[in-house]
């Protein structure tokens, strides 16, 4: 937190990104980032696939984000704080058990993902009826708070931001939904730019009703640039973004094919083609 509010002190925003590989996480702090948090769907989105198989029953998500952090991403960042995303609402985890590894492998804090804030409708309620609805989540942050851990966490609506704030959350992330563009990005938003500002600051506000020391970032969405960002911050109270897709995987996109595009640009050279 000391951290975090010396970044507001100079007139910064709070930049947190997703990392799915070791190389990432390097060059994301190289580039300055504030935190960084360790997805399962960052495997998954680094691979080619869509961040929303980080959801499916297609890995052990707390495993998955284990692994990449010990393996790939603790070994590499300097000084970097890294959080862990916790499947909270995992039936086969004992949570308090699995936040001291969490803390012992050196994770700075905790982030509530794959989260169920994200499952609606008629599933939505087949979880919770079944105990895996994601009040679990709102426990996980609870004991978090107890372990002395950092806990940044996604919530898509007002309610959800009021129990994140009862629980102690010490930052919380409007989550806008899937991001937009790239190559394996939804092509339509769940809602528009001014949608996102209103969920957000209405977020805000809901949390503020129980505590006035949460730091409010954004996250998805339409909002996958620093332009958009930056329309958000300017509207609401929020101080910063968290980006997964819109940072770590568009910027390889972009990058790499460019990239390649020069290499494919340069002259054969002199001899000219082979035989000639």
């Amino acid at each position: 937190m000391e951290r975090l509010q010396k970044t507001i002190a100079r007139e910064e925003s709070i930049i947190a990104a997703g990392a799915g590989t070791g190389i990432s996480a390097k060059f994301i702090e190289k580039g300055g980032a504030d935190f960084l948090i360790i997805y399962n769907s960052g495997r998954f989105r680094m691979a080619g696939h869509g961040s929303t198989a980080g959801l499916m029953a297609y890995g052990d998500a707390n495993a998955v984000a284990m692994e990449i952090g010990e393996y790939e991403v603790l070994p590499v960042v300097d000084e970097i704080p890294v959080l862990c995303g916790v499947h909270a609402t995992d039936p086969r985890r004992r949570m308090w058990h699995w936040l001291q590894q969490v803390k012992a492998m050196g994770f700075s804090g905790v982030n509530n993902f794959p989260t169920h804030t994200l499952v609606d409708g008629h599933f939505g309620n087949v979880l919770k009826e079944t105990g895996m609805h994601f009040e679990k989540e709102y426990e996980m942050v609870a004991l978090a708070r107890k372990m002395d851990l950092f806990t940044s966490v996604y919530v898509t609506s007002a309610e959800q931001a009021v129990e994140m704030a009862k629980a102690g959350a010490d930052s919380i992330i409007a989550h806008a939904g899937t991001t937009i563009g790239g190559s394996i990005g939804v092509t339509g938003a769940v809602c528009s730019m001014d949608d996102a500002v209103k969920l957000t600051q209405e977020i805000i506000d809901a949390a503020r009703s129980v505590r006035d020391d949460i730091l409010f970032l954004t996250h998805g969405g339409p909002i996958s640039t620093p332009a958009d960002a930056a329309y958000v911050n300017e509207r609401t109270d929020a101080v910063g973004f968290v980006g997964a897709s819109s940072l770590e995987r568009m910027g390889v996109e972009d990058s790499i094919t460019e990239l390649t595009r020069e290499f494919k640009r340069i002259p054969l050279g002199a001899t000219g083609p082979i035989g000639v």
